[in-house]
């Protein structure tokens, strides 16, 4: 035969068969040991079970990973978004800076000054003249400096010709503005000043006369003021000129360096033309990685990742760049790995679980199908039961109502017999004036009679409604005839008590979405439990008070009475719970108000007051107005 590991006795000719671990052993006679034999474990199902767990973390590290570049992609896609609107903006304002001056140079063409120091130019006094000219000229432009220059390029004048550093008395015919101006008429150039020795951007413009070129005007515009304000922006900015070396920088340790290493030719035309001072013009070697888009590249910039972004400038001749620090995109592509390998991991666990859960389910299903017969029976005779229990609450409810309703009966007998003693002696009076034609004061006596049965048909009206089981829509209830009306109804019982009442509505046409019976049922409740907690006490005293607050309407009914016991307090919804001695109260009144106030959409709560008495709060829906 064939059994497990786990100890028995076998007799003769028994059997047993379990399902794992199984080995052949003979039966009759032995007793077989708990331990499991070392070394027979079957080899294949080790093996699987290591193929399983290479495959579940393979599984988790290819989630690691395409979760990785899924973010590191979608972040670099963002980043280079965000760069091309911040490089347009960029662009915008140096584009602005470079042509904001355009028109200076070409101003003095019409000077005939300038025109008779270029004609002349060993006159001093033209010198001097066009000296203070450029100067005026350019303290109302702004540029850094505006000065003229012969065919040959020596400066004759310039608006800094007081200042050290002035190219008057230079000759400039190196630079490529100046060569340029007198072949197409107009000439810029970037570079570092001989004399001042501080980097800007030169415009020149050709002066002609009669036909033919006298001179070059030259503007200088500095562009320090965009590096100083880059300085204080996030990521870094740079501009290349047509050569790829960096003229403009946040950070003065690139300025005058080139992306890769430059020709010979072009090393010598930078030399000859002075562009770049004495800059040793050393590589920055930047290490390029790959592309992302169409002028977006990943480089190594200090051994750290950046996304290098670029957008042309001056006419396509230079380029504007913007490096953003991979650190926050590569943190969040590393984060995003880590979570997709736990999810995967997760998921991988819990299937696992899922297949174990499974088996269990197939060795528990006899006992759940005879558990879930039992459950089915037990859960028919609880809802047979909720139904009964159901049933009582609703007749004990109605009960409440009715026990309500006979505490106020002596209130509304006393109400009824006073208007009936008047209703009697007024008919009488009424009779008596008629025959001695005193008609005006019977007429008096009648309408006193119309006011009194019109008082006695409210209140019975009032007493039916609070009997019967309300299913009426709601509408627009007044609120203070339904407070007067509960007190109304209340009102011998206050007088018997001696008991100070205080109402205030305010506004007098303030309504609430309702049913009149049910709301003066609710303030009857409110209004008789105050009355008995004064039962005794010192100052007896009742205040109503209605007010407006935006779209609801707040009833307060305050009583000078004890305060109400804490332990009771947060039970006082509840059914059956009063503070009431035995016989006084079934404790459903608060339960009944809290479920009518409920239906119409309202809230219902108690406090206690400081130093004695409480108060209940209603709080309903504001109509338009009442009906």
């Amino acid at each position: 035969m064939r059994c497990a590991t786990h100890s028995f006795v076998a007799g003769k000719g028994s059997s047993c068969r379990l399902a794992r671990r199984d080995y052949a052993l003979p039966v009759s006679g032995m007793t077989i040991s708990r331990e499991p034999v070392a070394g027979l474990r079957p080899p294949r199902r080790g093996i699987r079970r290591a193929w399983r767990a290479c495959f579940a973390l393979a599984l988790v590290a290819l989630a690691a990973w395409a979760a990785h570049a899924l973010a590191l992609q979608q972040g670099l896609q963002r980043l280079s978004g965000a760069a091309r609107q911040r490089l347009e903006v960029e662009a915008a304002r140096v584009e602005a800076q470079l042509s904001r001056f355009e028109y200076l140079p070409s101003l003095l063409e019409t000077s005939n000054e300038v025109l008779r120091l270029l004609a002349s130019p060993a006159d001093g006094a033209a010198q001097a003249s066009v000296n203070r000219y450029l100067k005026a000229l350019n303290a109302i432009a702004g540029a850094d400096n505006l000065y003229v220059l012969d065919r040959a390029g020596n400066a004759l004048a310039a608006a800094d010709f007081e200042q050290p550093g002035t190219p008057v008395g230079r000759n400039l015919s190196y630079r490529t503005y100046m060569r340029d101006a007198l072949a197409n008429g107009r000439g810029d150039f970037y570079g570092v000043g001989i004399t001042s020795a501080r980097a800007g951007y030169y415009l020149s413009y050709a002066l002609p006369a009669h036909g033919d070129v006298l001179g070059v005007a030259t503007v200088k515009v500095d562009l320090q003021a965009i590096e100083q304000e880059w300085r204080d922006l996030p990521g870094e900015l740079l501009v290349l000129d047509e050569h790829g070396v960096v003229i403009l920088a946040s950070r003065d340790s690139w300025k005058y360096r080139p992306l890769a290493p430059m020709s010979a030719e072009t090393r010598e035309e930078a030399a000859r033309s002075r562009r770049y001072g004495s800059a040793e013009l050393t590589p920055l070697d930047w290490p390029m990685r790959e592309r992302v888009g169409e002028r977006a590249v990943r480089a190594l910039v200090d051994a750290r990742p950046h996304l290098i972004s670029e957008h042309p400038l001056n006419r396509g001749r230079w380029r504007l760049l913007l490096l953003d620090d991979e650190a926050a995109v590569r943190s969040a592509a590393r984060f995003a790995a880590i979570s997709a390998g736990l999810a995967a991991a997760v998921l991988l666990l819990a299937a696992t679980l899922a297949v174990q859960r499974r088996r269990e389910i197939r060795q528990r299903l006899a006992n759940r199908e005879a558990l879930q017969a039992a459950h089915d029976s037990l859960e028919l005779k609880v809802q047979e039961r909720t139904a009964e229990l159901r049933a009582a609450q609703n007749d004990l409810v109605h009960a409440g109502k009715l026990a309500v309703l006979g505490q106020m009966s002596a209130g509304m007998v006393h109400e009824l017999n006073q208007p009936l003693a008047a209703l009697h002696t007024l008919s009488d009076n009424a009779a008596l004036l008629i025959d001695r034609g005193r008609l005006a004061e019977a007429s008096g006596n009648l309408a006193r009679i119309v006011q009194l049965v019109q008082r006695l048909g409210r209140l019975t009206g009032q007493l039916k409604g609070f009997a019967h089981k309300s299913n009426e829509p709601l509408v627009p209830v007044s609120v203070h005839r339904a407070v007067h009306d509960a007190v109304s109804l209340a009102g011998a019982r206050l007088h018997d008590g001696d008991i100070d009442v205080s109402v205030e509505v305010e506004p007098k046409s303030l309504a609430v979405v309702g049913d009149e019976a049910g709301l003066e049922q609710v303030l009857g409740n409110l209004l008789a439990n105050a009355i008995d907690a004064l039962d005794g006490a010192d100052v007896r005293r009742i205040d109503i008070r209605a007010t407006a607050r935006d779209s609801l309407c707040e009833i307060v009914v305050r009583n000078s009475g004890p305060c109400i016991a804490p332990a009771m307090l947060p039970r006082l919804f509840e059914p059956f719970v009063t503070s009431k001695p035995a016989g006084k109260g079934l404790g459903l009144g608060l339960v009944i108000s809290a479920h009518i106030v409920k239906a119409f959409g309202g809230t219902l709560r108690a406090s206690n007051l400081a130093p004695v008495g409480a108060q209940f709060t209603i709080e309903l829906p504001r109509a338009v107005e009442a009906v």
